[in-house]
C-alpha cells in the first residue's frame, strides 16, 4: 500500500527526496505561517476598496439608465417613437 505524503515522517521524507530534515520542518513551519493569509482576504485590499468595487457595476447601470431615460425623453420629443 503506497503512503501520501500527510502519512510520512519527516525523516521518510527526508530519506526519500533527498532534502534534510531541518528544511522539510522550516517549510513546514513557513506554510503555516503564509497559507491563511493565501487562502484568507486578498493582501492590501481593505473594506472600502472592496466595497467600491462591489458598487461598480450598480454605479455603471445607473448611469446607462439615466442615459436610457434620457433618450427615450429626446427620441418622443422628436417625434420617434
Amino acid at each position: 500500500m503506497q503512503t501520501t505524503l500527510v502519512e510520512k515522517t519527516i525523516a521518510q521524507l527526508s530519506s526519500e527526496y533527498g532534502v534534510h530534515a531541518s528544511q522539510i520542518n522550516a517549510w513546514k513551519q513557513q506554510a503555516r505561517e503564509k497559507l491563511p493569509e493565501l487562502f484568507g482576504r486578498p493582501s492590501g485590499m481593505d473594506d472600502h476598496r472592496r466595497e467600491a468595487e462591489q458598487d461598480l457595476p450598480y454605479q455603471q447601470m445607473g448611469r446607462l439608465q439615466v442615459e436610457v431615460d434620457w433618450l427615450r425623453k429626446k427620441s418622443k420629443a422628436l417625434g420617434l417613437t
